[in-house]
């Protein structure tokens, strides 16, 4: 069975209570995709594309649709079928139907950045299925129908014996600009540049690592958060880093940037250090004359036995246990 991008552990409406929760003139996701007459999936990517609008979710929540957007696209012409024929994907063979085209060339399309997919699957083999939209599709057809048939152009067979691969690049292009879209905060607008470079790149353009701490602690997840499952998490990570040396060094200077307007707004916090007392040394007696010419048989505060002592330098034992705390 294939696991999609927007992959959950649970239903997205949260069954009956979900469908009944209508608080605050908003209702719950379950219930908005419901009403709509759009499947989980559909729901989702409607939301990430910009057509259904949630409200602003509150910290730890999920987000919420209003009952005015509800009503807004219920009466646009021909709800539902119009709705969700907007947010239908197709795979390679479909896609290859739409254009009339053979499933080789729609592939060499898409890998030289003519068609450019929304979302992907996993299959059976963990391999990335990328999904296109349908209406993109078949717009691509009305607009070049020249690169449906016949010998290719000489910069797209340039970019294929090159083997370059633009899917993932265009893509990811697409998921920064729509999550940029959702906050005008910039330390939030710095981390979901910061998310498109690995650690290295990341370390190298972010040398504080407090700062990096805070990227990595406000940077934006998807409208439902991340992907449910471990390797639909891991895939979303791995496609989410730019991988060719110019876009890289385009991200990096996107970042610079962006990093510039943050820290002049305000700095990243810091924890707090507070460095506790050293605890001042137990003052010991002077011995006696007694003590001097014959051992202590009873113990008293300015003794300590062999075993505690040698305990303390081995970092065992009580005594080296409080250094260890101190330390």
């Amino acid at each position: 069975m294939a696991v999609t991008e927007a992959a959950r552990t649970e239903v997205l409406g949260g069954g009956t209570a979900a469908a009944a929760d209508t608080t605050g003139g908003t209702v719950a996701a379950g219930r908005a995709a419901q009403e709509l007459g759009l499947k989980r999936g559909e729901f989702e990517l409607a939301v990430h594309l910009g057509i259904v609008r949630t409200t602003a979710e509150q910290a730890g929540g999920t987000p919420r649709v209003g009952r005015e957007e509800i009503h807004r696209l219920r009466s646009e012409d021909g709800f539902p079928d119009a709705l969700r024929e907007r947010v239908r994907t197709v795979g390679t063979a479909e896609g290859a139907r739409l254009l009339g085209s053979s499933p080789v060339r729609f592939t060499r399309l898409a890998r030289a950045g003519c068609i450019t997919p929304v979302t992907f699957c996993l299959n059976r083999y963990r391999a990335v299925v990328w999904l296109y939209l349908a209406q993109e599709v078949l717009g691509f057809a009305a607009r070049a129908p020249q690169l449906l048939a016949g010998k290719s152009p000489v910069w797209m067979r340039a970019r294929l014996d090159a083997g370059t691969d633009w899917r993932a690049r265009i893509w990811r292009a697409q998921r920064i600009e729509r999550l940029l879209s959702r906050t005008e905060d910039p330390w939030r607008r710095a981390a979901v540049l910061a998310g498109a470079l690995d650690p290295v790149q990341l370390a190298d353009v972010v040398d504080d690592p407090c700062e990096r701490a805070h990227l990595a602690k406000v940077r934006p997840e998807p409208v439902f958060g991340p992907p449910g499952s471990v390797v639909a998490r891991e895939t979303v990570a791995q496609l989410m880093q730019a991988d060719d040396p110019d876009e890289i060094l385009w991200r990096r200077i996107n970042l610079i940037m962006e990093l510039d307007g943050a820290r002049a707004s305000r700095q990243a916090p810091r924890p707090e250090t507070t460095i506790a007392p050293f605890p001042l040394p137990t003052p010991i007696p002077s011995p006696s004359p007694l003590s001097v010419l014959s051992p202590c048989s009873i113990p008293h505060p300015g003794c300590l036995p062999d075993s505690v002592c040698e305990g303390a330098l081995r970092g065992g034992g009580r005594l080296g246990t409080a250094a260890g705390e101190d330390r």
